[in-house]
């Protein structure tokens, strides 16, 4: 089931008395597995580590090499939102589902991506598809938004039938009705493919994503969280204002302190955190409170998922955190209009909750995180939102210590400039 949630709705008490922050348990530092993945993945986590350590002995932070200024009307230009989402959503490798979404055969994900019915599925094979989740008959709407299982996709208005690949299999009273060539009356299907836990969908039909080039040197990284093999526990959504105002809250510690000094700051610390690119994607690295006693520790006693809190970011729009932990907490943002967004808040855990105590610790935690961005992170950006019209004609400076800011628009700007290339070279 999903929950949705508003920051414009919200329990005044939790404004007073924030939730206490979950127990973490590192995963990291139990893993023994011996593949190629995993190997690097541990032995680029100890280097991080140093990275970071390095930032809490000096009192420092990653930094651009200067501040960058985004105009306020980026945000505020609905024809620029259009282009943004034609140049960025409709056109790149879309990550739209974790793989353990989809668990098994005859499972699927149904969602709405900037108007569009995106129905994903992994057949009787275990192969995954993406499709329009459209009836070829009249367009009626043949799954809810959600995950579920379903042998055959019927559709509610009149009863054609699919397989999980999308091939038309059943059309009702097709004696009165005519022959329907089966070939002809597929749904339509989206490029999809599936790469280190996560499934990719292509909203162009057309499309022909190479996954590998676009993941690039980070596929290792993912593969070694062996997020594939985390189960789904619960997903819940949340309404946000503009994709790049939320957004730019993903990509900054700066706020720690000041934003949530009784939440997240309990647990990392503030302004103080390494970064690193692969093409348009990113991470970054805050440092944990428990880095001030491993520091004194010999390396090889230091347990990463307890210094480090990375958080890999697929552009556009999906942040994996607590990749080393036993609990992961992944958010997709998707833009709806130029002045709304969607967030899926998707937790994961490495061993299923069987117990009543299990469930209620992963309970906690899934609360935690959605209260903490619902009544701090988003309620702010709500804030953001409503005061971009007063600022009209001004312009946003990201700081030094904001290189993910940097780095996530400077990939827009890029994308942008791509696009009209690409429009002018066809005319």
């Amino acid at each position: 089931m999903v929950q949705t949630s508003s920051p414009e709705i919200r329990d005044t008490d939790a404004d007073r008395n924030p939730p206490s922050a979950p127990a973490y348990t590192s995963w990291i530092s139990q893993d023994r597995s011996t593949d190629a993945a995993s190997l690097t993945m541990r032995r680029e986590a100890a280097e991080l580590v140093e990275r970071v350590m390095a930032h809490y002995r000096a009192k420092t932070t990653h930094e651009a090499d200067g501040q960058w200024t985004e105009p306020v009307a980026n945000y505020l230009d609905a024809d620029r939102w259009h282009r943004e989402t034609d140049a960025v959503h409709r056109s790149v490798p879309l990550p739209l589902a974790m793989s353990c979404e989809l668990p098994g055969p005859h499972t699927y994900k149904a969602i709405d991506v900037l108007g569009v019915p995106v129905l994903i599925t992994r057949d009787r094979q275990g192969a995954v598809h993406a499709m329009i989740n459209a009836c070829r008959h009249r367009g009626a709407k043949l799954l809810a938004p959600g995950c579920g299982v379903s042998r055959r996709l019927t559709c509610p208005y009149h009863s054609w039938s699919y397989d999980l690949s999308g091939e038309l299999r059943g059309v009702y009273a097709e004696k009165t009705f005519g022959d329907v060539p089966r070939e002809g009356r597929s749904l339509v299907r989206l490029p999809a493919g599936e790469r280190a836990g996560i499934v990719f969908v292509s909203l162009d039909p057309a499309a022909e994503p190479d996954l590998d080039a676009w993941l690039g040197d980070l596929q290792p990284l993912l593969e070694g969280l062996r997020l594939a093999e985390c189960h789904h526990y619960a997903t819940s959504e949340l309404t946000s204002p503009n994709w790049k105002v939320t957004l730019d809250g993903y990509l900054e510690t700066y706020h720690f302190a000041s934003l949530h000094p009784k939440t997240v700051f309990e647990t990392n610390l503030s302004n103080m955190m390494a970064h690193d690119t692969w093409g348009p994607h990113q991470r970054i690295a805050p440092a944990l409170r428990p880095i001030a006693q491993a520091v004194e520790l010999p390396p090889d006693e230091r347990d990463p998922g307890d210094c480090v809190g990375p958080i890999y970011w697929l552009f556009p729009g999906l942040a994996i955190a607590g990749g080393w932990r036993q609990k992961i907490a992944v958010s997709l943002v998707l833009p709806r209009t130029a002045t709304e967004s969607v967030t899926q808040q998707i937790i994961l855990l490495r061993e299923p909750a069987v117990t009543e105590e299990e469930r209620q610790a992963a309970d906690r935690f899934g609360e935690w995180f959605h209260e903490v961005v619902r009544d701090e992170d988003y309620a702010t950006n709500y804030g953001v939102q409503q005061g971009l019209e007063a600022l009209g004609g001004t312009d946003f400076v990201f700081g030094r210590n904001e290189p993910g800011l940097q780095h996530f628009h400077r990939t827009i700007h890029r994308h942008l400039e791509d696009g009209a290339r690409a429009a002018g070279a066809a005319r």
